[in-house]
């Protein structure tokens, strides 16, 4: 049995997490949080919001789990958002291609071709995982879950959204608007998100139902400077750049934010800012720096939208390096889109302290190779385009080479077709489409991470070395015998720290050896136990998880002390006085 084995033997008997629908068999790719598992998992988020949210001032917004296509077609995920499917031809399982590859130890070369990578497949005899049944030819699997939104005859085709972000996008100028159109600005979201995994066999690493925290921070394109980036200039990050990859290399460079960021290794600084975010955050939650590292994705990795990606990852015994948060650039491609799909002005304006002359891009089509590429459909095409929004087919061109006409798949046009001329004008200010800095977190993979981070064995014991600010339970209040008024006085004691606002368990059944045990399996901070000198002085005995140490602490002090120790303010040995 392997530490993940054990990790979820704990947590199906402790009701941390279990998979979904087990008493008809479950479905792969989906799994539900218990009692102890909605607590931590909880807890988790709220460290997050309280480094990214509160500490940086900035929003937190909950949109729509479901959309109409017409968002995602805007975001491009109608077209891009796939995974090669292949199906054995025996029993009818499907498979990712590229999994079962990889699980043969096969590399694939990025970018290759379905047809590349079917290639691989015959060529290295590679059959059905489960049966041994030859495997179909490739084909892309669309990963998003379609819906129809309202009754029959009269539905909208809609989908269950894979990320979160697109509530971002779509809610920004009313999100701008009443932040009062300040920038940067963020908008995170923390929510469910579906995805129809072909065949998930990670456990909570792949699922095909998720909790994902998109969080988008608009920026000023031409404000090259992040506002807080001096704060975390010295902070080291380990990262491996695509430059190494592409030499087949996987050499880690340890760097500080600043030393990043004048190399040119990452190309923004509020990019850089959130990794190092990224790096406290889950150093925080017990993962070690040297078990983390940021990979930035190879050019044919990167996501339709992005000009640089970093993977922050981290190790696990079982699946390795393993991607827990993603760091995109996403430039002005979401609002450029979004802006063309729903004719809405999702620009912002930004006023001089005077005015000053500015250059003003405008579209300049090549009417004569339009009529000749496009004949027919000519006419509509340049109509189309002269009602473009000029940033959105600026913005393209640079990104992508062309520039796709809205609802017209396939027509392109490219610099032959048109080219962006600049006027020069006087101006009290300037428009511009805001970019986006994305970092994006999977909670369901950092929670797998913190348990297996935490999970160790103590003297033929299980102890889940929780950090305590996250700990489902705080506090465990342990009666020494049940008799002689002992568990009365445990239950004022529990109740005080009910009313307190902490979360606390009361237990008094089998010895208290046995109940200090219970409580390190589940990683519960302190136990309190209430003994007889409790009944003469007022005093209660704590044991700490980590150490197993013990101090006696006065109950009219237990409250204040215990907020402290558990925000991290106090050490164990400032509780009370030391016992052994």
């Amino acid at each position: 049995m392997d530490l993940y084995d054990r990790i979820f033997d704990l947590c199906k008997r402790r009701g941390i997490i279990f998979p979904s629908f087990e008493i008809y068999g479950g479905v792969s790719g989906f799994y539900d949080y218990g009692p102890l598992g909605a607590i931590l998992k909880r807890n988790i988020e709220d460290k997050w919001r309280d480094i990214f949210v509160r500490r940086e001032g900035m929003v937190e917004i909950e949109a729509s789990l479901v959309m109409p296509s017409v968002v995602f077609e805007a975001s491009g995920h109608v077209e891009h958002f796939t995974d090669l499917m292949t199906q054995c031809v025996e029993c009818k399982k499907a498979f990712r291609t590229d999994t079962i590859l990889s699980e043969r130890g096969i590399k694939i070369r990025e970018g290759a071709t379905a047809r590349e990578i079917d290639e691989l497949i015959i060529n290295n005899e590679v059959t059905c995982p489960d049966c041994g049944g030859n495997l179909s030819p490739s084909e892309p699997f669309n990963l998003m879950f379609q819906v129809e939104i309202g009754p029959y005859g009269r539905t909208i085709k809609g989908y269950g959204r894979p990320e979160a972000a697109q509530g971002q996008f779509v809610n920004f100028k009313r999100v701008y608007a009443a932040m009062r159109e300040r920038l940067p600005l963020g908008i995170a979201q923390i929510g469910r998100c579906m995805r129809n995994e072909i065949s998930p066999r990670k456990g909570p690493i792949r699922l095909r139902e998720f909790t994902i925290i998109d969080y988008e921070v608009f920026l000023d394109p031409e404000e090259s400077k992040y506002p807080r980036i001096e704060l975390v200039e010295n902070v080291l990050l380990r990262i491996i750049s695509a430059e190494e990859q592409e030499k087949g290399l996987e050499q880690v460079s340890i760097v500080t934010v600043n030393q990043a960021l004048e190399s040119g290794l990452i190309k923004s600084e509020a990019l850089a800012y959130f990794m190092a975010l990224a790096s406290h955050f889950i150093e925080d939650l017990g993962i070690p720096k040297d078990k983390q590292r940021f990979r930035e994705q190879l050019p044919d990795e990167r996501a339709h939208y992005s000009l640089q990606t970093f993977d922050q990852e981290v190790w696990l015994e079982r699946w390795g390096w393993t991607e827990i948060s993603g760091h995109a650039y996403r430039t002005d491609f979401d609002l450029s889109r979004h802006m063309t799909y729903s004719g809405e002005d999702l620009r912002v304006y930004k006023s001089f302290e005077k005015p000053k002359s500015i250059k003003i891009p405008v579209i300049n089509p090549n009417r004569e190779k339009i009529r000749e590429d496009f004949g027919g459909q000519a006419n509509n095409v340049l109509k189309m385009l002269s009602n473009s929004d000029v940033f959105t087919v600026k913005g393209s061109l640079e990104r992508s080479g062309f520039y796709e006409l809205p609802g017209k798949k396939g027509i392109h046009l490219d610099n032959k077709h048109l080219e962006v001329l600049f006027r020069t004008e006087e101006a009290q200010g300037r428009w511009f489409i805001p970019h986006v800095a994305e970092p994006s977190f999977g909670i369901d993979r950092i929670f797998y991470a913190v348990l297996e981070y935490s999970h160790e064995k103590r003297r033929k014991r299980t102890v889940l070395k929780l950090p305590r600010d996250i700990a489902p339970i705080k506090a465990a209040i342990y009666p020494l015998v049940n008799k002689d008024g002992l568990p009365e006085f445990a239950q004022k004691i529990y109740s005080l720290l009910i009313d307190e606002g902490f979360w606390v368990e009361y237990d008094d059944s089998g010895s208290i050896g046995r109940r200090y045990a219970r409580a390190d399996e589940v990683g519960v901070p302190i136990c309190i136990t209430i003994d007889y000198q409790t009944i003469e002085d007022d005093t209660v005995t704590l044991r700490d998880l980590e150490t197993w140490k013990q101090v006696r602490v006065k109950v009219d002090k237990l409250s204040i002390l215990l907020k402290d120790y558990l925000n991290k303010k106090i050490v164990f040995e400032d509780l009370g006085i030391k016992l052994n």
